[in-house]
């Protein structure tokens, strides 16, 4: 790409943020984390209670994005055929020959919303991880490539625990990002109160194509991350392996840490955010901002945490604050 190109493709940043600003109210950290996992090529899960627009932000974003989008309800009774598609037997009335034909299922799509994905049991939850990690879905030993870009956003509740099915930590891991929503300010609630019950209702236009999203993600791993940052990152990771750990927090309450795939998607998530913000070097606010939902979701407490009530932020924000830069 030219410098044209580039400078082009990002001041389509800004529209993007405005557009899905007109639905979305605050959740500017979401927001931010949500447009990174898309350009870093990854996939993101969103957590939080009923109610705080999860499932409408991923529609908005599929409107300013105009990419194909497709939206699964995760039910108990939910099948991996019903995700993946399902041969059908057809017949040529003309010739009478019969065949199998594959029948897309809704991964089909660019922009893909697994709502409430543990609600289905393992087995369903399992059909999508060939396609988040490979790209591709293989039925009856044939091998369909999924669209590209392909993103998935996954919700789920985290207060009701009768019914559902927690997530393996296998499948967690191939969520570039664990995102979690809380509950919006004072004015942020009172401007959804005003805005949504009303007569007047937003529109919101598409201001990024599927070649765009593409060539970002392309860019997303030309920023440049200095040798120090990249050693930083390496130490951070690390350090969340208890056996070998120099973080006192993590050798008291760690019972697993994360593996290589954690600092690879702490340095892209460090690029692209770069790249949102309209520069070419990612920095160690980049890496500090980033660390939680990257980590989050790879970082295993044992008893002893879970008994003082501490959480893997608290692991994160120990890590952060100990790991020399």
């Amino acid at each position: 790409m030219t410098e044209q190109d580039v400078r082009h493709l990002l001041a389509k940043l800004p529209p993007l943020r405005e557009e899905i600003g007109k639905i979305i109210v605050g959740q500017q950290q979401v927001l931010d984390e949500v447009l990174v996992a898309l350009l870093a090529g990854g996939h993101a899960l969103l957590e939080g209670v009923p109610g705080l627009a999860k499932t409408l932000l991923v529609r908005t974003l599929a409107s300013a994005t105009d990419l194909p989008f497709r939206r699964i309800q995760f039910t108990p009774d939910l099948m991996p055929t019903d995700i993946l598609g399902t041969e059908v037997l057809e017949e040529d009335h003309g010739t009478g020959h019969r065949s199998f034909k594959f029948n897309q299922g809704p991964i089909f799509a660019s922009l893909v919303l697994a709502d409430e994905i543990n609600r289905t049991p393992p087995k369903t939850q399992a059909a999508l991880l060939e396609a988040m990690q490979e790209g591709h879905v293989t039925y009856a030993g044939q091998e369909h490539a999924l669209p590209k870009p392909f993103f998935l956003l996954a919700t789920q509740n985290p207060i009701e625990q009768s019914g559902t099915y927690p997530l393996p930590e296998a499948q967690l891991d191939r969520f570039l990002l664990y995102i979690r929503i809380g509950y919006p300010t004072e004015q942020e609630e009172l401007a959804v109160l005003s805005g949504t019950t009303g007569a007047a209702r937003a529109e919101v236009k598409p201001v990024l194509g599927g070649e765009d999203i593409r060539q970002l993600q392309q860019l997303v791993r030309q920023v440049s991350l200095s040798p120090e940052l990249l050693g930083f990152v390496n130490r951070l990771v690390r350090a969340t392996r208890p056996a070998t750990s120099p973080v006192k927090f993590i050798q008291e309450y760690g019972r697993w840490g994360a593996g290589p795939r954690a600092g690879q998607a702490l340095i892209l998530c460090a690029k692209a955010r770069a790249l949102l913000q309209g520069r070419f070097a990612a920095t160690l606010d980049d890496i500090h901002t980033l660390a939680p939902p990257v980590l989050r979701h790879r970082v295993l407490l044992n008893f002893n945490a879970e008994a003082e009530n501490l959480t893997p932020d608290d692991a994160v924000a120990a890590l952060l604050r100990d790991v020399v830069v």
